[in-house]
């Protein structure tokens, strides 16, 4: 049985520890102004998902597993595109980007650096851009 638990898992398996990220809820379009000014300062990174597609989850699962910055590194911000459409939009006009999901976004100076959608933003190194 030792090789099924292992594969399907048992019932005494200890479960993994959720990794709680510093995410900030994007929700409002005037939040992208303040993230384009304070881009000036620190980097802005924007996690654009979608909530019902299940590569958008894994991609996000494995983002918040490899993600090693502190909230003095960057500011890491959460838009749900599904219920926030118009700042989903919003961004893509804002930042000339065109819109996937998932997808990343790095903002400094006022502008998105570098972006990736799907499998390759855990491909993306952020730590350059720190």
């Amino acid at each position: 049985m030792g090789l099924l638990n292992k594969i399907f898992g048992s019932e005494t398996a200890v479960k993994k520890e959720e990794k709680i990220l510093p995410w900030f809820p994007l929700d409002d379009l005037q939040q992208l102004e303040t993230i384009k000014v304070k881009s000036s300062q620190k980097t802005q990174v924007i996690f654009k998902h979608s909530t019902r597609c299940g590569i958008s989850r894994m991609v996000m699962n494995q983002f918040i597993d490899s993600y090693n910055f502190t909230e003095d590194d960057l500011d890491l911000y959460f838009l749900d595109i599904l219920n926030h459409r118009d700042v989903s939009n919003e961004v893509g006009i804002k930042f000339q980007v065109w819109h996937e999901s998932p997808q990343l976004l790095v903002v400094k100076e006022g502008v998105v650096v570098a972006h990736a959608s799907h499998g390759q933003i855990n491909a993306l190194a952020l730590s350059s851009f720190v």
